[in-house]
């Protein structure tokens, strides 16, 4: 059996955390991150793939769940599988489908890279994620431009009404990201305010994380052998 290893850089991954609230515009920090690194230098490991599968409770009992709570997520399987792709292993991650408000039946494979991208609201939260991570930044955007923002993604990508949204974000986000979400930010390393399109910020912060990523960190000579 052909034993795996990196080329050209140590064994452990350097592992970017990006949390914030719902709609402060993770994503668009992420992808920025991605570019700057190289997406085939990127494993990305996003947090909302890992809510826990719910399929055995009937749609009506999913609808009443509370989805912004740290318990909503699968944390331990997210830590198994950081864990896993930082020592240089393949994962297969869940795949979640918010309008049914369960995990589907579908996984996608992740390979090992020399960085690791994880994306999240509550990744911050847990102690036992932050000790997994290299660089800590917290996207930091007004409550007014997260929820129009979440209303719209909601609305356009997840099949949601109005009045579901309003409901969901006045009696589970809202008090969820003051109790959760917002103290977590004292442990960024980074924090971003304006969230994702503060073009001055994901300057700086592209710029930092290459001066993080040494060089001699990039696969060479076609990655895993």
């Amino acid at each position: 059996m052909a034993t795996r290893r990196m080329i050209g850089f140590v064994s452990r991954a350097f592992v970017i955390g990006i949390a914030g609230g719902t709609g402060s515009g993770k994503t668009t920090v992420t992808e920025a991150v991605i570019h700057a690194v190289g997406p085939q230098h990127v494993a990305l490991l996003p947090l909302d793939n890992y809510y826990k599968d719910n399929s055995s409770l009937p749609f009506e009992e999913r609808l009443e769940l509370s989805y912004d709570h740290p318990d909503a997520f699968d944390l331990e399987l997210f830590l198994q599988h950081i864990q896993q792709i930082v020592s240089g292993r393949a994962v297969s991650i869940p795949v979640y489908s918010f309008k049914e408000y369960t995990r589907t039946q579908e996984t996608i494979e992740i390979q090992p890279a020399p960085v690791v991208v994880l994306e999240g609201i509550m990744l911050l939260v847990d102690a036992a994620l932050r000790a997994e991570m290299n660089l800590k930044v917290f996207v930091d955007t007004d409550a007014d431009v997260r929820f129009i923002r979440r209303l719209q993604r909601d609305l356009i990508e997840r099949g949601r009404t109005v009045e579901s949204v309003v409901k969901q974000y006045l009696e589970q986000v809202r008090p969820m990201h003051l109790s959760f979400v917002e103290p977590s930010k004292r442990y960024a390393d980074v924090i971003i305010p304006h969230g994702g399109h503060n073009e001055e910020a994901l300057a700086m912060l592209t710029a930092r994380v290459r001066s993080l990523v040494p060089s001699e960190k990039v696969v060479q000579g076609g990655g895993w052998s």
